[in-house]
């Protein structure tokens, strides 16, 4: 399991303020690379590359590893739609059929690992299992 570069508490206290309207680009950087951690903690491989440009990318999922080049299983999207994602607040499916996620490859999915995050009607987030 590769080591986290952002703390949980730093993640989540950016997390909230660009849940709170944030358009900070240090507060939009730390959400990106925290739940691209997360999502590699839950998914742990290298068979698909997730990547949110210009803020971060990671290898998760299972799989065949690729050692050079380009990896056969590349999703790329914005930091908006990656938070929107994450936090259950977009679908995959929506996101795939509006262009928001470009997917390339057989395993290009990220079906049943996300939402990461939920949010909640007092304003609180919480970790899905």
């Amino acid at each position: 399991m590769a080591k986290r570069k952002i703390s949980i508490e730093d993640g989540r206290a950016a997390l909230a303020a660009v849940r709170a309207g944030s358009t900070a680009r240090s507060d939009l950087a730390t959400t990106v690379r925290y739940l691209l951690e997360e999502l590699a903690e839950r998914a742990p491989g290298n068979s698909v590359e997730v990547r949110v440009p210009p803020y971060g990318a990671t290898q998760c999922v299972a799989g065949p590893r690729h050692t050079r080049g380009t990896p056969p299983n590349v999703i790329e999207t914005d930091a908006q739609t990656w938070i929107g994602l994450a936090c259950g607040d977009l679908d995959w499916e929506t996101a795939i059929a509006e262009a928001l996620v470009i997917a390339s490859g057989s395993r290009a999915a990220l079906h049943g690992l996300l939402p990461l995050v939920r949010s909640h009607p007092a304003g609180a987030e919480t970790m899905e299992a």
